[in-house]
């Protein structure tokens, strides 16, 4: 694990044109109490349940409506919104700082820092998950479940998606940005290669090339997701099959470019314009789930990955906080999550206590009545009791965080210990002397140092038993260092 600031890194390359590819409860509203009582009045559904995991790329804590933005940003996000009131709205949901450590979190259950996908692998590099790695298809496959998504955890055999449980998958190698390649005058295909959209089968050695990627792809291709998300979700219902839709959005990635149907309805621009485009796809997935007659059996995550694009033209918000991606900022360590589980999570709540995305690994599979994966360190907490409502607080109170493999700080509860200082992006890291312990109920923002008069050292107690509790877990397992070989397995300790 990194600790020093060293010289340049993936990070500083992407700066240039990448972003790559998730307190107490109250009620919000008189429409969120007629769907709470619906709720209570149902009874869950028998046999396994279905998962739709909506991921949404470079969701700024600000963008949405129920998180304080939607009209405020020039879009009204009124799906989104309805449904936020009908499941367990977080307030408090961490990602990590990046796309690719954020999905290698969530489909493992462990911090991306363990799994060696800590920072994101530029074309060319060998990166993403190693065979050993159990994902939530690897597992939810076993189940007999039909699985279908999107990756960036790997770009090559044995690392696709069909590799690691998936049945299906279409989407590209790597990152959005890659779009922009066929208009930059110094680009060469022929020098420079192509990227492609890909699509591959479970069995495939490798996946087969579909389009190039180019602006005109970037635009339509959520529409091609929706069409094959649909029929994978028709297919498998048929069939009496429970089925885990992986549905990784490209919005609100840079370049955000609105389909022809959302182009100029807001007003407001292409940003607000893709907002709504955002708001109506998910709407159109939840329509589908009750088209079927599988809503009341399907548990819905909606959820960004990391926090906002810093590049203009696209900048992102953070809202409430400060701060973008690939910084240790709240605006970084926030992104909106909703969960919606019919019968099962209480409709109409909000809380500010922690869950990280890793949690969702543990969570989702603990509800289909998988097991955990027991012979490697798992991070992700199971928070079903929380979200069912059956106890007040998270099971979680903190985590450690890092940008690529240098640890930034840690979190507790609302107070952040900072060792690494990054406002943005685009900002240099500034390695602190002395750490702040920032207090994020009186300063969201981040501004102060030390919150004065009160110099809440007393907090260094939690920090450090959270640090502690990493560093043994390390001991007894070693970190997988990135780039390792397909065939690594890391050697535990007893």
């Amino acid at each position: 694990m990194q600790t020093d600031e060293g010289g340049p890194n993936r990070r500083d390359i992407l700066l240039g044109g990448t972003a790559l590819a998730a307190t107490s409860a109250i009620v919000v509203d008189g429409s969120v109490r007629v769907a709470q009582a619906q709720q209570q009045s149902r009874s869950a559904p028998s046999g396994p349940p279905n998962i739709v995991y909506f991921l949404v790329d470079n969701l700024g804590y600000g963008e949405l409506g129920c998180y304080g933005g939607g009209i405020l940003r020039g879009a009204d996000t009124r799906r989104i919104d309805a449904f936020a009131g009908e499941g367990m709205k977080l307030l408090n949901f961490a990602p990590e700082a990046q796309c690719t450590p954020s999905r290698s979190a969530l489909m493992t259950g462990r911090y991306a820092v363990r799994s060696g996908n800590h920072t994101v692998a530029l074309p060319g590099e060998e990166g993403g998950l190693v065979a050993w790695e159990r994902t939530m298809g690897d597992v939810l496959s076993a189940r007999g479940y039909a699985t279908v998504g999107k990756w960036h955890i790997g770009g090559s055999a044995g690392r696709w998606p069909t590799d690691h449980g998936f049945d299906e998958w279409y989407g590209p190698p790597r990152t959005w940005d890659e779009s922009l390649w066929p208009t930059d005058p110094w680009y060469d295909p022929k020098r420079d290669g192509t990227s492609n959209m890909l699509e591959a089968r479970k069995g495939d050695r490798e996946p087969r090339a579909v389009k190039q990627l180019d602006l005109d792809v970037r635009r339509d291709v959520d529409r091609e997701f929706l069409t094959r998300g649909k029929a994978f979700m028709k297919r498998s219902a048929d069939a009496g099959k429970p089925f885990f839709l992986y549905f990784n959005h490209s919005l609100m990635h840079m370049p955000t470019i609105p389909r022809p149907e959302f182009k100029g309805k807001s007003g407001q621009g292409d940003w607000a314009d893709c907002l709504l485009e955002l708001d109506s796809d998910f709407g159109e997935i939840l329509d589908t789930l009750k088209e079927l007659k599988v809503d009341d059996n399907t548990i819905v995550v909606f959820s960004g990955d990391n926090g906002p694009e810093e590049l203009e033209t696209w900048r992102g918000h953070p809202g409430f906080f400060d701060g973008s991606y690939f910084t240790g900022m709240e605006g970084s360590l926030r992104t909106p999550c909703i969960v919606r589980y019919p019968g099962k999570v209480p409709g109409g709540k909000q809380s500010n206590d922690v869950v990280h995305i890793t949690d969702m690994f543990t969570t989702l599979l603990r509800w289909t009545g998988a097991d955990v994966p027991a012979d490697r360190v798992i991070d992700g907490i199971d928070q079903r009791e929380f979200l069912e409502g059956k106890r007040d607080r998270s099971a979680r109170d903190g985590f450690p965080y890092w940008m690529g493999e240098t640890l930034y700080g840690v979190k507790w509860h609302n107070f952040k210990l900072v060792m690494y200082l990054q406002r943005s992006s685009l900002e240099p890291s500034q390695k602190l002397a002395s750490p702040h312990i920032v207090n994020l109920t009186v300063d969201p923002k981040e501004r102060k140092a030390i919150d004065l008069p009160y110099m809440h050292s007393w907090t260094s107690a939690h920090f450090g038993r959270i640090l502690k509790e990493f560093a043994v877990s390390v001991k007894r397992e070693p970190l997988i260092p990135a780039g390792a070989p397909l065939d690594h397995v890391p050697v535990r300790k007893t």
